[in-house]
């Protein structure tokens, strides 16, 4: 086995990764037939899946963040957009996420403007719509 396919399949055995992770990750190692070839092999054996990584990173994720930041994350990684509207579509409801998360975070509900405005942006960086975060915000008054 090539030293290019070990290593490959030591940074699959730690984690799931993509496709373009793992090219990304033995551009260093190798040149770019090489590592297309590999990458094929893994594919092929099912060591390597985009699909699973995707599954994987939403089933982990979906307690802590939003569906916009699922989808970014997903996108930057190099996961396929129909997989992600895969994966991304079959979420629980997101203002129930978002309240969950909010209550862990904020003991009280936002005295003012600023705290309101703090509260939203720890939501929105979390992947939160606009109108989940001022729907959630408005009934916790």
């Amino acid at each position: 086995m090539s030293e290019l396919k070990q290593r490959a399949i030591k940074l699959l055995a730690r984690r799931e990764h993509t496709r373009a992770e793992l090219a990304r990750k033995l551009a260093p190692h190798g040149n770019p037939n090489e590592i297309d070839t590999v990458l094929n092999e893994l594919s092929a054996s099912g060591l390597q899946s985009d699909a699973r990584f995707a599954e994987s990173y939403v089933r982990s994720q979906t307690a802590r963040l939003g569906a916009a930041r699922l989808r970014q994350t997903l996108r930057q990684k190099g996961v396929a957009t129909e997989l992600i509207q895969e994966h991304v579509v079959d979420l629980p409801d997101e203002i129930d996420r978002a309240r969950t998360l909010w209550t862990q975070k904020f003991t009280s509900p936002p005295a003012d403007s600023r705290e309101w405005a703090k509260q939203a942006r720890f939501l929105l960086g979390r992947g939160f719509a606009v109108d989940v975060i001022r729907k959630l915000l408005k009934e916790t008054d």
